[in-house]
């Protein structure tokens, strides 16, 4: 069963040393799994937030990445009011997933206003990087770093050299 990861983020990654980043780690993933980063558009942000104008932008934000959602989807959240897991967590739940038959796995990283009810209840996973906050763009990069990382892992590969 060939594993499929993809990050659907909102927004587009603007500064050159990151997009490179993320190629490379795209790169370097590809020899364990299929990988895919999808940016959709991130709307812009009155200078005075309504609570409707807030809920219309996650709907319009995050209506299209739900649509591209299959139900064989696990879907991973990053939120920073999720779990922390480890590397080994990681590993280890990804692992589990794979085993037991799953094997298309999404993560999805929310907009500047985070994500809509809508897609944070689709998620079957919510994952905190940290308790420190991010740049979204930089999110990215530490997804695929991880999975990666993962990956190695769950092949009894070293990785801390």
């Amino acid at each position: 069963m060939a594993v499929r990861i993809r990050v659907l983020a909102i927004g587009k990654i603007k500064e050159k040393y990151l997009r490179d980043a993320i190629a490379e780690y795209i790169k370097r993933l590809s020899g364990y799994a299929g990988v895919t980063v999808r940016e959709y558009p991130d709307e812009p942000i009155p200078g005075t937030l309504t609570a409707g104008e807030r809920t219309r932008i996650l709907s319009k934000e995050g209506d299209p990445v739900l649509s591209e959602l299959s139900p064989s989807d696990v879907v991973v959240l990053l939120d920073c009011a999720g779990t922390q897991w480890s590397s080994e967590d990681l590993a280890e739940t990804l692992r589990k997933l794979t085993v037991s038959g799953k094997s298309r796995f999404a993560f999805v990283i929310g907009g500047t206003l985070g994500v809509s009810p809508a897609l944070r209840e689709r998620a079957d996973f919510r994952w905190s990087l940290s308790p420190a906050t991010f740049p979204h763009q930089i999110v990215r990069l530490l997804v695929l770093e991880q999975c990666y990382r993962a990956m190695r892992i769950n092949r009894g590969e070293t990785y801390h050299r």
